[in-house]
């Protein structure tokens, strides 16, 4: 499970991402929950659900729709809270202690048991939760878990991710003076370097990765 230092990162450098896109991104109340829906049927495309032909589950990009469904995720939390991280941080940690250990869901006048649904039943019902407003992060750890994945892991993947698309800003990405090869090798296979090797429960990981990247950044 997500300890607060982590969760409390994570809330802050999703506000961060979505003023940098919109200074009025509270203000704007986008569809969030509506782009998780979206991410969600993207994942279901990934896993392979065709009966009529032989599809292969692609693990790796599975488990990026999930990462994106979690910036989607935190954004509403962050939105109901009207931006609020500290008020955001408190409902974050008691949706995650709440439902922690349940395997049931109730939703539309029936209950769906975890343990009985295969990952494809599980994104059909985070799409159909979504559609109704709902957040249940059992649900979403559930699926975690059957694409080879833990709340560290997503952790580890969703502050590289943010850390580097803060770097490329920071470095001229929008005005296209951001260069994305370094020596012969995209910076996406640097931070995979770099998270392969470092402890993301150290303290300040964010500002370790990006110090890391600085270090290696030949610009």
């Amino acid at each position: 499970m997500l300890s607060r230092e982590q969760a409390s990162a994570m809330l802050s450098l999703q506000a961060e991402m979505n003023h940098k896109i919109d200074p009025h991104w509270v203000a704007a109340a986008y569809p969030y929950l509506r782009a998780v829906i979206v991410e969600g049927a993207e994942a279901i495309e990934h896993h392979g659900w065709k009966w009529w032909k032989k599809q292969e589950r692609d693990n790796a990009q599975l488990q990026m729709e999930l990462v994106d469904i979690w910036h989607f995720l935190l954004s509403e939390i962050l939105l109901r809270h009207d931006g609020d991280r500290e008020r955001a941080l408190d409902a974050l940690m008691q949706l995650l202690n709440s439902q922690a250990g349940s395997e049931a869901i109730d939703f539309d006048d029936r209950t769906w048991r975890l343990d009985r649904l295969d990952p494809l039943g599980k994104f059909e019902l985070l799409i159909g939760l979504s559609a109704n407003r709902r957040i249940d992060l059992t649900l979403f750890g559930s699926i975690l878990r059957d694409c080879g994945m833990n709340w560290l892991d997503l952790y580890r993947q969703y502050i590289g991710k943010n850390v580097l698309n803060m770097f490329r800003q920071n470095h001229g990405y929008k005005e296209g003076h951001y260069r994305k090869v370094w020596s012969g090798r995209e910076d996406n296979e640097f931070l995979a370097e770099i998270l392969a090797t470092s402890d993301p429960e150290q303290p300040e990981y964010r500002e370790f990765i990006y110090s890391e990247l600085a270090q290696r950044y030949p610009g």
